[in-house]
C-alpha cells in the first residue's frame, strides 16, 4: 500500500502566501518567500558539508533564532528526520543520544560547541555553516506522512530517556486538531518563547507553515518584553507553562492584555487554581492543555464555551484524538483515578530501537502515558499528577501537584517543589522545597499552618526545605526525583 502524500508545506506555503509574514524575530519581519529562500540556500550548505552521507537522521543543537528556524525547514528540504538535543544536558547525557541515535553530524549554535567537543561526531557549528558554499539540492515536492520528520528525547522524568520517533502525519494532524478546536485566522501572531527543540515549541513552526501564519521568535523567556507584546495587540497566541504565566501575571500587575490576544495555551502538568482564577479575574484566556512529545504537542484541549464552567480540567480529546482512563480493573467510570491512555493520529508510531518499551507503552494503538488522572461524567479530563511522582503515605494516594497548587497561592512563595521522601512511619511522606519571595520571613512552620487550612492531614506536608531555585527540564516541569534524590543524600535540611 503506498504512504500517503502531500505538498512539501514549506515550498506550498510559499507559493500559497509568498508575501505573508511567517516569522518576527527582533531584528526584521520574514515573509513566507524569504523563509523558503534562505531554507534552500541552507539546505546547500548542509548538503555541501554532509555530502550526502547521513542516512536519516541528523543531529540540531539550537537556540530560538531565525537560523535555527532555517535549519529546521532546510533539513527537511533534505529528506532527513532532524534529532532535536536539548542543550541543557551534560555532556554524558547528549553523548547518550548521539550514540542512541547513531548520528554522523551535529549541527550547533556556536555557543554550544565546547559541550560536544569531545563528543565522536562531526561537529557543525552554525557560524562554518553559514560561510559555506551552497551545493545543488534536490527538493522534495512531497513529503509522505508516514516518514520520520523529527526526534525528540523523552524529558527522562523516569529512567533513560527514548528517542521518540514523530511523522510528518503526527504534525500533521496535531495542527489540524488544534485548529479545529482553536480555529484560524490570517491575523494570527503566535508568539513562541519555548525551546524549539522541545514539542512545545518545535509544533508551532510546522502550525505556522500549515496554517500560513505568523511566528514572534523569542530568544528567551523575557517577561517584560513579551507582555509588552502581550498588552499593544500585536500577538493572538501564546504557548506557556504554569510557571512562565505566573511569572508574566506577577508583572503585568493590574493591567491586562490586549482584546486581540485570544489564547494562552497552557500546558506543561496541572495548573495552580489559584493562578487560573487570577487569569479569569483579568479576562486572560487561558486554555489548559494535556499533551506530551509522544503525541507530538497537545492531545487534550479545554474549548473555550468551558474554560470558566470546567475550571481546572485539561479539556476533551482534539477532534481526532481518543482517550480513556485505565485502573487494574479495566476502563474507569467517571471520577475514578487511573493512567491516562490516549489515541489518534497524533500519536507516535514508537520509540527508537526500544521494542520492549514500545511492547509496554502501546497496545491495540492506545498509548499507556505513564500519567494519572479520572474524566467527569461529561468526558472532561482532570490530570492529576505523573504516576512515577505519586506519593503513597500510610496507604493514602498523595499528589504533589495539589500541594504544589495550594502554596503557589501563598504570597511569600516565589515557586514550589513537592516529592515523597522516606518514613518509617508512613512508608513516604510529602516533603514541600520552596523557594521564598524576596525579602520575605517565611518559617517551615508558617507553610504547615498554610497547608492546614486548605489539604486534609495526610496530604499536609511533614518536612519543609527552603532552597535556592526548583529543578526543571526543558519543558519546565519540576524535576520531582532530583529534589528526592537529594533529600535522600541528606543534603538539605527540615526547616519543620
Amino acid at each position: 500500500m503506498t504512504s500517503q502524500q502531500m505538498p512539501n508545506w514549506l515550498k506550498q506555503r510559499s507559493f500559497l502566501t509568498p508575501d505573508r509574514i511567517a516569522l518576527r524575530s527582533d531584528a526584521r519581519d520574514y515573509s513566507f518567500r524569504d523563509l523558503w529562500d534562505m531554507t534552500i540556500e541552507t539546505a546547500g550548505r548542509i548538503q555541501s558539508l554532509i555530502h550526502g552521507s547521513e542516512k536519516q537522521f541528523i543531529g540540531l543543537m539550537i537556540k530560538n533564532t531565525v537560523e535555527a528556524v532555517t535549519i529546521i525547514h532546510a533539513v527537511q528540504q533534505l529528506g532527513l528526520a532532524t534529532v532535536l538535543l536539548n542543550h541543557r544536558l551534560s555532556t554524558r547525557e547528549l553523548s547518550f543520544q548521539i550514540q542512541d541515535m547513531g548520528l554522523n553530524t551535529v549541527i550547533m549554535d556556536d555557543a554550544f560547541y565546547e559541550k560536544v567537543e569531545t563528543l565522536n561526531v562531526r561537529k557543525v557549528k552554525i557560524s562554518d555553516l553559514e560561510a559555506t558554499n551552497p551545493a545543488p539540492v534536490e527538493i522534495k515536492d512531497h513529503f509522505q506522512l508516514d516518514q520520520v520528520c523529527s526526534v525528540m528525547y523523552t524529558s527522562g522524568t523516569t529512567g533513560a530517556p527514548k528517542g521518540v520517533l514523530q511523522t510528518y502525519g503526527n504534525h500533521w494532524w496535531s495542527a489540524i486538531g488544534s485548529s479545529l478546536n482553536l480555529g484560524i485566522s490570517e491575523n494570527d501572531t503566535w508568539l513562541c518563547s519555548v525551546p524549539l527543540f522541545h514539542i512545545s515549541g518545535y509544533s508551532i513552526l510546522m502550525r505556522s507553515v500549515i496554517y500560513g501564519m505568523n511566528v514572534r521568535l523569542f530568544e528567551q523567556f523575557d517577561v517584560k518584553r513579551i507582555n509588552e507584546e502581550l498588552m499593544n495587540g500585536s500577538i493572538t497566541i501564546m504557548s506557556a507553562v504554569s510557571n512562565m504565566l505566573q511569572r508574566l501575571l506577577k508583572d503585568v500587575g493590574e493591567s491586562s492584555y490586549h482584546a486581540n490576544f485570544r489564547c494562552m495555551l497552557l500546558g506543561g502538568g496541572p495548573a495552580p487554581l489559584p493562578m487560573l482564577e487570577a487569569c479569569k479575574d483579568k479576562r486572560i484566556p487561558v486554555y489548559q492543555t494535556y499533551g506530551m512529545t509522544e503525541t507530538s504537542s497537545q492531545i487534550v484541549t479545554l474549548s473555550p464555551e468551558y474554560s470558566l464552567s470546567k475550571l481546572g480540567s485539561a479539556g476533551k480529546p482534539l477532534f481526532p484524538s481518543e482517550l480513556k482512563i485505565l485502573n487494574p480493573e479495566g476502563e474507569a467510570k467517571a471520577f475514578e483515578e487511573g493512567e491516562i491512555t490516549v489515541k489518534g493520529p497524533n500519536v507516535t508510531k514508537g520509540y527508537y530501537n526500544r521494542e520492549e518499551a514500545n511492547e509496554e507503552s502501546f497496545q491495540d494503538g492506545w498509548l499507556s502515558t505513564g500519567d494519572i488522572g479520572y474524566v467527569d461524567e461529561e468526558g472532561f479530563l482532570f490530570v492529576l499528577d505523573r504516576r512515577s511522582d505519586l506519593i503513597i503515605s500510610g496507604g493514602e494516594n498523595v499528589y504533589p501537584a495539589e500541594i504544589e497548587s495550594v502554596l503557589t497561592s501563598h504570597p511569600c512563595v516565589e515557586d514550589v517543589g513537592v516529592a515523597g521522601v522516606s518514613s518509617d512511619e508512613w512508608g513516604q511522606v510529602p516533603c514541600a522545597f520552596v523557594v521564598k519571595s524576596k525579602g520575605s520571613v517565611l518559617s517551615g512552620s508558617d507553610i504547615q499552618s498554610f497547608c492546614s487550612q486548605h489539604l486534609a492531614p495526610y496530604k499536609q506536608p511533614k518536612k519543609v526545605v527552603f532552597v535556592e531555585e526548583i529543578p526543571r527540564n526543558a519543558s519546565n516541569k519540576i524535576l520531582r526525583r532530583i529534589l528526592r534524590d537529594e533529600w535522600e543524600k541528606g543534603r538539605f535540611r527540615d526547616e519543620h
